[in-house]
């Protein structure tokens, strides 16, 4: 059976790289655009973790192909809010990737990205939301992973 809790560890591992290492030296747009891929693949293999938990329990009767049909399937299979706010994170970290944006004070301690949602929102990333975004992302993969370690 695959296991994707590595996958998911490797990918935070990455993140945190560019995090800790790279935006420090480059404070761009560009790295703050590497992160978050990098947070939505964590989560992606956590959720695909999930998948493979509601098959084996027989919750679900095949995979779905797409991210949004796969957070259905899992809201569905595992009645926990937490894991529904995880999901509900993860599909905001994919609008971010897929909106406009501009940026601001690139390299410099402020740099910004500001996004616009299709629904007219606007969505200021900066140094700390992006910190914030690792740090639940951990959070989601700790989360996740543990308790189906602990259910086994």
């Amino acid at each position: 059976m695959i296991d994707y809790s590595d996958d998911a560890r490797s990918e935070l591992k990455r993140a945190d790289h560019l995090i800790y290492v790279s935006l420090k030296y480059t404070r761009t747009v560009d790295v703050f655009q590497s992160i978050i891929e990098r947070l939505i693949n964590a989560i992606g293999f956590v959720i695909d973790d999930l998948i493979k938990k509601a098959m084996d329990e027989g919750k679900i009767n095949s995979v779905p192909v797409s991210p949004k049909l796969k957070c259905e399937a899992v809201k569905q299979s595992f009645n926990d809010e937490k894991i529904k706010e995880y999901l509900d994170f993860y599909i905001m970290l994919r609008k971010i990737t897929r909106s406009e944006f501009s940026k601001s004070n690139e390299f410099r301690r402020h740099v910004t990205m500001t996004v616009r949602f299709d629904t007219g929102e606007v969505l200021e990333v900066n140094i700390d939301k992006i910190h914030e975004y690792y740090d639940y992302t951990k959070q989601i993969v700790d989360y996740c992973l543990n308790e189906k370690k602990e259910e086994e």
